[in-house]
């Protein structure tokens, strides 16, 4: 194995950077094994030592991560230039990508027009003060705890720079299982480690948090309504329990990921009321397009200050031409009714995908957002049956900490008549008898 992906080096520094680079040159691939420490030394003939603090750094850099008696492997999705996921093939209908429907978006014609004006230039403010006026209405309107605000480059953006601003390499954060592989990955770039916490329907399961908690996470990382992959949303007493349990621990983190905001089809809820450190990213991904790459940090004023403080010496600002785009689409009556129709359209068809699946004795959960979440015995039969019938889906694998086997669906763009034929499939794929019968 050392050979063959050409690990070398005579020191912790030098075998790290051939990891790295055989990663990055796809010779060792996502999930791959590693040799063992005592293989690795002996074939470059270095103490063990030396090996493991190669490891160690590979870790803390969210490389690869160790995994018992399994080793130490490549993270599944470690932060290196990696190829783009590849699309479905053009004969499958794709329910596995996630996006929103493109015809339920405000169009921009009126937004680019509105927000045409001289260009922008070093030295102004970072956040224009008039979409952090709109905002702050919004939040307010949606009952949501009042805070500092800040512009952030899209939802994992302000999640990476809240959990910077206070945590470091090593720390335990409380994530939702099954929860977001976006989060996931970023948590092993940074170094920190997931406690999952399980989730049902109404999200985050308080008893299950308390126990993270206990075990010493200093962060908790969940989406209060649209969950990916589960479509799991807060309802009032799941909020008041976890605000209860959170209360025993103040000094813990929370960070809440909106990223479906108005288009998640139930009403905004926050367990982040009166807490000392917290943070509350709305996106615009979901609800006026993925493209824009923004989103509105609200959160404590410490917290604020510290993300707007490390952005300023990096990026310093995310576009002012981006910034109009969205305060003008927040400012026209028109957005408003199309995100209310948008919100409308995927109530519909998420519902029509669980009562169809229903009708074939098939549980799933879907209760707010873009994707519903179908619980399988094994997923990869479920995939690849689905595939045969036309329908590109999502493993449930890379969604999974501890929580059991399922696959997720995007209903975004589905119809009624695909929904029947969706859940047909899904049907067939569980019962293999029923598929030979049939054929």
């Amino acid at each position: 194995m050392v050979a063959q992906h050409g690990i070398r080096g005579d020191s912790a520094s030098t075998i790290a950077a051939s990891v790295e680079a055989a990663i990055r040159e796809g010779r060792l691939a996502a999930g791959a094994p590693l040799p063992t420490v005592r293989e690795l030394a002996r074939a470059l003939r270095l103490s063990p030592t030396t090996v493991a603090a190669a490891y160690r750094w590979l870790r803390v850099r969210g490389l690869v991560h160790a995994q018992g008696r399994r080793g130490t492997r490549v993270s599944p999705r470690p932060p290196l230039p990696t190829p783009a996921l590849a699309p479905a093939p053009a004969h499958l209908h794709d329910l596995s990508l996630g996006n929103p429907d493109a015809t339920l978006l405000p169009p921009f014609r009126r937004a680019l027009a509105r927000a045409a004006r001289r260009p922008g230039l070093y030295g102004e403010p970072a956040n224009r003060p008039a979409l952090l006026a709109v905002a702050a209405r919004r939040f307010e309107a949606d009952g949501l705890p009042r805070g500092s605000l800040a512009v952030v480059g899209g939802a994992l953006d302000g999640i990476e720079r809240v959990l910077q601003a206070h945590l470091r390499p090593g720390d335990r954060v409380a994530v939702e299982d099954p929860g977001y592989v976006a989060v996931f990955d970023l948590l092993g770039a940074l170094g920190l480690a997931p406690e999952p916490v399980a989730v049902d329907e109404t999200g985050p399961v308080p008893d299950d948090l308390a126990r993270a908690l206990r075990a010493g996470a200093a962060a908790f990382v969940l989406t209060p309504r649209a969950q990916n992959p589960t479509g799991a949303a807060l309802d009032a007493a799941r909020a008041r329990e976890l605000r209860r349990v959170l209360g025993r621990h103040p000094d813990v983190l929370v960070v809440e990921d909106d990223h479906a905001g108005p288009v998640a089809g139930v009403p905004a809820l926050s367990v982040c009321h009166a807490r000392v450190r917290w943070a509350h990213v709305h996106s615009v991904s979901k609800s006026l397009g993925p493209d824009l790459r923004l989103a509105i940090l609200a959160g404590d004023a410490t917290t604020v200050a510290r993300v707007e403080g490390r952005q300023s010496v990096g990026t310093g600002w995310v576009s002012h031409l981006l910034q109009d785009i969205v305060l003008a689409l927040w400012s026209d009556p028109a957005t408003n009714t199309c995100l209310r129709r948008a919100a409308e359209a995927y109530t519909a068809r998420r519902d029509r995908l669980l009562r169809a699946l229903a009708a074939h004795g098939i549980p799933a959960q879907g209760r707010s957002g873009l994707n519903v979440w179908i619980p399988v015995p094994e997923e990869a039969p479920v995939v690849a049956a689905l595939a045969h019938e036309g329908w590109a889906v999502r493993a449930g694998e890379r969604y999974r900490l501890r929580a059991s086997s399922a696959v997720r669906i995007t209903i975004a763009a589905l119809t009624a008549a695909e929904a029947e034929r969706v859940a047909l499939a899904v049907a067939r794929s569980l019962r293999p008898d029923s598929r030979r019968a049939s054929a």
